[in-house]
């Protein structure tokens, strides 16, 4: 069935203004204009994100919608794959962010924009593990990208969380998978089967 409304959810620190956003936005309008698309801007606060994407996309009919996310977006894509049975794309996904994340309590600044600072809080990690989705009902739904070149996350974790998925698992490459428009394009739109 094909895809009509896509999301995007960003990682950690991270904005729609990141590379990956902004390629998948571009593709997206030039090619397939009458998907909906939407990349919001999410609340440090993991509850609130999610709410923010619950809210968002109520009205989204779940067998047409599907999901793209990256390192932390791409933990909160599991948690809407799982919830909704969509197709996701999951772009060196954030497996165990309530450990990761402990040691970033406290005033962070946005990657694309130094000049805004937020506060991450200790209640966060509680509430990252609210959001830890489990074993997926439709594995098959999700595809993982993964780098074994990330220099941010363990290739080796984020690869066993997604028993059932197709993987692509790629030799070098980095966390940000600096080469998404030029290797890595194609086949997310290919697996989304964007209407």
């Amino acid at each position: 069935m094909a895809t009509t409304h896509l999301l995007y959810l960003h990682g950690f620190r991270s904005s729609p203004q990141s590379a990956k956003a902004q390629v998948m936005a571009r593709y997206v309008a030039r090619q397939h204009p009458a998907v909906r698309w939407w990349a919001p801007q999410l609340p440090p606060s993991p509850r609130e994100a999610m709410e923010t994407v619950r809210a968002g996309i109520e009205d989204w009919p779940h067998a047409n919608m599907a999901v793209v996310g990256s390192s932390l977006g791409g933990f909160y894509a599991t948690h809407v794959a799982a919830a909704t049975g969509c197709r996701a794309v999951l772009l060196n996904p954030a497996v165990h962010p309530e450990r990761d994340l402990a040691r970033y309590i406290g005033d962070q600044t946005l990657w694309h924009s130094p000049q805004d600072h937020f506060y991450f809080r200790s209640e966060y990690i509680d509430e990252l593990r609210v959001l830890q989705a489990g074993p997926l009902q439709h594995p098959e739904r999700c595809m993982a990208i993964i780098a074994k070149g990330d220099e941010v996350l363990d290739w080796r974790e984020m690869t066993a969380r997604y028993p059932g998925s197709p993987v692509c698992l790629l030799d070098g490459g980095d966390h940000a998978l600096s080469d998404f428009e030029t290797a890595h394009l194609a086949t997310v739109v290919g697996f989304l089967q964007l209407g």
